[in-house]
């Protein structure tokens, strides 16, 4: 047990002035019941079991009990779910009776729906069980006392995001390169830059489900000689929500506000 005074920062949430749950070290729970029903109904409605006997395909969700939610505990994903599912379905019995042209070509078709259907899911899936985790978006605004080209520097020159993320970052600000900041603990790649205009990123924190990547674009609106950062960010982990706001808001917005300041000071 740690002695008095020398405990994990983290632990303390009444003590910190904004009150913060940092890195989501404490547990978060997010309930994704709804959104887990409609996804159940979305993979299983149409799924078709087919061998010399017969064809048998789910034609609807008849009952859906039950509940699920996405936690997080010392920043690692950790889900629960409990379900109790009644199905209904239909069933063809093989050469009783010969298909005419228009069955033989309904059952083409639910057989490429199908098909699509699964290319879709795995293409998509993040998660390494083939799962779509809940996700929500974001969208954030912060005013600079600065013009455009220089809040925009400030997000492209490494020197400069090392200097207000106060960490090592490897980055070459060109469509398609990868980046890294914060120590790695913030990975990336650029996927649009419009010069003074508009930034747009994959990035994921590292905790986050492995290859699960969130969409963020910040454009750089001019508003009476200063600048508007909007930020809009599609795609982050339901449990992360918390965690993605304090990032940006604490470890960007604030810390960029604290560099200009230093700019202007140095001259």
């Amino acid at each position: 047990m740690a002695k008095w005074g020398q405990g994990d920062p983290r632990w303390i949430v009444e003590e910190r002035e904004d009150g913060t749950n940092v890195n989501n070290w404490h547990w978060t729970e997010r309930d994704a019941t709804s959104w887990s029903k409609g996804k159940l109904r979305e993979l299983l409605v149409g799924i078709a079991v087919e061998n010399e006997a017969g064809r048998c395909e789910i034609s609807e969700l008849k009952q859906v009990e039950g509940e699920a939610s996405c936690s997080s505990r010392k920043g690692k994903l950790i889900f629960f779910y409990e379900w109790n599912i009644k199905l209904g379905w239909k069933e063809f019995t093989m050469g009783m009776i010969l298909p005419t042209k228009a069955m033989a070509t309904q059952e083409l078709t639910v057989k490429r729906k199908l098909s699509e259907t699964t290319l879709q899911i795995q293409a998509s899936s993040p998660v390494e069980l083939g799962v779509r985790i809940p996700t929500v978006a974001l969208h954030m605004t912060e005013l600079f006392d600065t013009a455009i080209e220089q809040l925009y520097r400030i997000f492209t020159v490494k020197d400069l995001v090392q200097k207000f993320s106060k960490s090592p970052a490897v980055l070459e600000a060109e469509k398609g390169r990868k980046f890294q900041m914060f120590d790695g603990n913030v990975t990336g790649e650029y996927v649009e830059l419009l010069t003074n205009k508009k930034i747009v990123m994959k990035w994921r924190c590292r905790n986050w489900p492995e290859e699960h990547y969130a969409i963020v674009a910040l454009n750089f609106v001019p508003t009476l000689g200063q600048t508007e950062l909007q930020l809009d960010c599609k795609g982050v982990p339901v449990c992360e929500e918390e965690n993605m706001k304090f990032c940006w808001q604490k470890q960007h917005f604030e810390e960029i506000q604290g560099l200009l300041q230093l700019i202007t000071l140095n001259g």
